[in-house]
Order: C-alpha cells, then sequence, then structure tokens
C-alpha cells in the first residue's frame, strides 16, 4: 500500500510540473508582448497624445495624437452594443426557452455558429457591398459600427444561452406553479439569475471587437481630423490609426502607433476589469 501511494504522490507531482511547466510557456509569450508595447509605448503616453488629432501633422513631425481615433473606437462600440445586445440576448432566451427542438432554433442555430468561425474580413466585406455599394451610403463610423456588430451577435448568444441553460429548472416551475405567465417568469426569475453570467460574455464580446481592424479598413476609411457625428463622413478608430501610422516609415509615427496599441490594451483591460466587478457584485453571496 505504502508503494502505490508512493507512486501516486509521484504522478501526482509530476502531473503538477507539467501544468507548471505549460503554464509558464503559455504566458512568457503574452507577458514578452506586454512589455514590448508598454516599453515603446510610454514614450508618447502623453496628455498631447490623448487630447489631439493628427490634422495637419505630418508623419516626421512630434506632436499630433490619437483623440479622433479613440473617440471613434467608442462610438462605433457603443453603436455595435446598441444593435447586437438586444438582437442576441433575445434569440438566447427564445433558443433556450421557446425554441426547444423545432425546424427555426435548429436553422438559428447552425446560423449561429456559422457567424462564430466568420473571418472579420468577411464582416466588412459584406457591409461594404451590401451597406455602401448596393444602398449607397458612404464610408462612416456607423458602417464600422454594423460590421462589429456582425461579429459580436454570435458571441453574445452563446454566452447567454449558456447562463440561462445554468439556471435550474426548479425556480421556473415554482414561479409557473404561482400563476406567473412565462414571459414574466423569463423577464423576472430566468434573465436576473443569469444576469452576472450574461454581463461577463457582454464585456468581453464588447473586448472582443475593439481591436478589430480588417472590418474597419474597408467601411470607415480613413481621417485625420476629429468626426464626432458617427453618421457622416469617415471615421477612424484605434485599430486603423495604429495600421496607419506603423505602416510610416518614420519613427514619431512608429512611436505613436506604439501607444496606440498600449492604449488599446488598456482599454480592453478595462473592460475585463469592469465585466468582472459587475458579475462578482451582482452574483450571489455564497457563490463569491
Amino acid at each position: 500500500m505504502n508503494g502505490i501511494s508512493l507512486a501516486r504522490r509521484i504522478k501526482d507531482k509530476a502531473f503538477l510540473i507539467l501544468v507548471c511547466l505549460a503554464f509558464v510557456i503559455a504566458v512568457v509569450p503574452l507577458v514578452s508582448v506586454l512589455w514590448l508595447v508598454v516599453k515603446n509605448g510610454v514614450a508618447r503616453f502623453d496628455a498631447e497624445f490623448f487630447t489631439h488629432s493628427m490634422r495637419n501633422i505630418d508623419s516626421t513631425d512630434a506632436g499630433g495624437g490619437a483623440y479622433h481615433a479613440i473617440l471613434g473606437t467608442l462610438e462605433m462600440v457603443v453603436l455595435a452594443s446598441l444593435i447586437a445586445l438586444p438582437i442576441g440576448i433575445l434569440t438566447a432566451i427564445y433558443l433556450t426557452e421557446y425554441g426547444q427542438r423545432n425546424r427555426l432554433s435548429r436553422t438559428i442555430s447552425f446560423f449561429v455558429d456559422v457567424m462564430t468561425g466568420l473571418p472579420s474580413i468577411v464582416s466588412g466585406l459584406f457591409i461594404l457591398s451590401a451597406w455602401i455599394l448596393v444602398l449607397g451610403f458612404g464610408f462612416s463610423g456607423f458602417a464600422g459600427a454594423l460590421s462589429l456588430s456582425i461579429l459580436m451577435m454570435p458571441v453574445v448568444v452563446r454566452s447567454t444561452e449558456e447562463m440561462i441553460r445554468l439556471v435550474p429548472t426548479d425556480l421556473r416551475e415554482a414561479s409557473l406553479a404561482l400563476g406567473v405567465p412565462k414571459w414574466r417568469t423569463i423577464m423576472r426569475v430566468v434573465v436576473p439569475t443569469a444576469l452576472p453570467g450574461i454581463i461577463t460574455g457582454v464585456i468581453l464580446a464588447i473586448a472582443r471587437i475593439a481591436g478589430e481592424t480588417a472590418p474597419l479598413l474597408l467601411v470607415c476609411f480613413f481621417t485625420d481630423s476629429i468626426n464626432s457625428n458617427p453618421f457622416a463622413g469617415p471615421q477612424v478608430g484605434l485599430p486603423q490609426f495604429i495600421f496607419q501610422q506603423a505602416g510610416k516609415p518614420d519613427p514619431t509615427a512608429i512611436d505613436r502607433a506604439w501607444t496606440g496599441a498600449l492604449t488599446l490594451i488598456i482599454i480592453v483591460m478595462l473592460l475585463n476589469l469592469i465585466g468582472r466587478a459587475i458579475a462578482w457584485w451582482k452574483a450571489p453571496a455564497r457563490s463569491r
């Protein structure tokens, strides 16, 4: 027995070492990238970078900033969320509460799976062809928000669907047994119970689209000026700003690209932290 126990302890230690080694191998590239971005991005991490645009600034000039790109990213992400969240959450509610085992729900699930693996540039090509070329609307931040919403919807649907499925059936049955209509049971019992997980999924979906570049290159065009109206005229986001500045062979432009990348990482990290904090705050005390 002692020999068997000793062998188990040896195997346990060996697998623990392998898991720790795998963790280190996975973390080292991430830490390396973060250190590289921080080291090169702090050079222009100043007030001017966050309060000025690139209007009338040449690539060799030391000034300029990304205020117009930060504003564009925030507006496009907000618009994409306003489009994708209601559709995604309502679709998830239908699939879990009303559409069990019917042809429509299977069709919707199939298209959600297809959209989950959709390359981001395909959503940009779709909006470019349908919204800009066919319908005749111009390049704008709203067109970028439409393309981002296509990428955001399947993430919201799947995360919300999984959270709703985790709600105990007993809660639904208890509410229905009291004579509460099904729609009210969903709105007052099911959704509030699953809300922490839904919020986490929503924040992760927002963080996922914040760094998308390919769709914006096709439908937003480029501008160095501040455009606070996402429905008229070209509008640039942080990913476009980074792409544009990194493509210029000047050290000052490269510095702006590094600082833009650092700013984008900070925004995404803040969104993830906010999502975690909200989920923890909304979670029942017993699960904390």
